[in-house]
């Protein structure tokens, strides 16, 4: 979402955190972010516009006490996949929105 892009753009410090619900783990990275529009790794993720790159400052493990033991079912369709247009999401048809989404959003009204 553009907020989190613009939030890194004023302030690249992040803290992310990588949960494994299946054999519960947690991991946590807390690092500084930058944006990049033209980056060599945009090619290898369908629908990508923009790559975030973190370079890692600290990595520690984080208490998995209180995640809930969870397994994947099926994959969401919005999830980008080559030769699969995934649906637009409800709240991108919200009027409200329509000004902020960028031109070529299928979901923008014209």
């Amino acid at each position: 979402m553009f907020r989190s892009l613009g939030n890194v753009l004023a302030n690249p410090a992040v803290a992310l955190l990588f949960i494994d619900f299946e054999n519960p783990k947690r991991l946590r990275v807390n690092g500084r972010a930058s944006v990049h529009v033209d980056d060599a790794l945009l090619a290898e993720f369908e629908g990508a516009q923009l790559m975030v790159r973190v370079r890692a400052e600290r990595i520690f493990p984080n208490c998995p006490r209180y995640i809930p033991r969870m397994q994947v079912l099926e994959a969401s369709p919005y999830v980008p996949r080559a030769g699969v247009e995934p649906p637009v999401p409800a709240w991108k048809k919200r009027e409200v929105f329509n000004e902020v989404l960028p031109a070529a959003d299928p979901a923008r009204k014209t």
